[in-house]
């Protein structure tokens, strides 16, 4: 297990520091093609860095997030939710870019890897797992917090499944305005929308995608009854994932000067995830606050029944 908890931790790191150099790579150098003459090996990096640069973030991304669910949720909680995500998001993006439904009418270009079907790149449902199970366990471990017994009701696992696609869309909400915008697109919108290049229509399309795969997912959770409590210290990873992901989406943005976007993401994304990361921490000091009056209480009855 030591092993594998440093593997996801190098997986991780390597994700984050992809995505900063991701952001040097499109703001810095694609705009200023001379500063690789005083770069080290500059040509061949750069090469190297659009070729593969972000198959290899969204890669590092999946596998820290695939080694964190088996350490902490089990290997039935990871096949489920990945068979789920995976599954619905490519059947959907299949269906959007042959059809336009539901996202819009939109095309993947190079650099994200082998398409499938030649329409979308393999890391496209992979980005949808390692996002959407960050996103999910968020919502569902905030909104749980404090909740008792009851915790796991279905009204709580409804409002969870839609929080958690609501987390998802957000970071899309940030992200996809600049990425089909960029000096470097890696997909683009035949019919440009209203809404800073994007049609009103991919948000619905998103939150639906992920309400469906997520609902999957639960549902799939309760039938085998798989145990998924989280405390706050084993959300650490999905909120840094969240964060680290927003984070490149929000300086995208910033660099498009697409304020709007960033605004309403952070009041129904990175906001909302912070909230409920802090609501695990107050919900599990509630559970240890009543542990010893459940202990006493349980005392108390067994000594009445041995009165009897």
């Amino acid at each position: 297990m030591k092993n594998l908890l440093a593997i996801e931790r190098f997986c991780l790191y390597g994700h984050i520091v992809a995505m900063v150099f991701g952001l040097a790579g499109l703001l810095w150098v694609v705009p200023h093609p001379g500063i690789l003459a005083y770069l080290p090996a500059g040509q061949t990096l750069f090469r190297w860095s659009m070729a593969g640069g972000g198959v290899g973030y969204i890669l590092l991304g999946t596998v820290a997030v695939a080694l964190y669910a088996y350490r902490t949720l089990g290997l039935g909680s990871l096949v489920t939710f990945a068979i789920a995500a995976v599954g619905i998001s490519t059947a959907s993006e299949l269906l959007g870019t042959s059809t336009g439904f539901p996202f819009g009418n939109y095309s993947y270009l190079n650099g994200l890897g082998y398409k499938l079907a030649g329409l979308v790149p393999f890391t496209i449902p992979l980005s949808w797992f390692y996002l959407g199970l960050a996103s999910f366990l968020l919502a569902r471990s905030g909104l749980a917090a404090g909740g008792g017994p009851d915790r796991y009701n279905w009204m709580r696992s409804l409002a969870a499944v839609f929080l958690g696609s609501v987390l998802l869309t957000s970071w899309d909400f940030v992200l996809d305005p600049a990425m089909s915008q960029t000096a470097l697109p890696f997909w683009y919108w035949h019919e440009p929308g209203a809404f800073f290049g994007m049609p009103y229509q991919n948000f619905a399309g998103w939150l639906g995608t992920g309400v469906v795969f997520m609902g999957v997912a639960l549902s799939l959770w309760k039938l085998f009854k798989f145990s998924t409590d989280l405390d706050q210290k084993q959300l650490n990873l999905p909120l840094v994932v969240y964060l680290s992901n927003f984070g490149f989406a929000l300086v995208m943005s910033l660099a498009a000067g697409f304020y709007v976007p960033i605004g309403l993401g952070i009041l129904t994304g990175a906001l909302p995830a912070i909230l409920c990361w802090r609501a695990a921490a107050q919900g599990n000091s509630v559970g240890a606050a009543l542990e010893p009056v459940q202990v006493i209480e349980t005392s108390v009855a067994a000594a009445k029944v041995a009165l009897k």
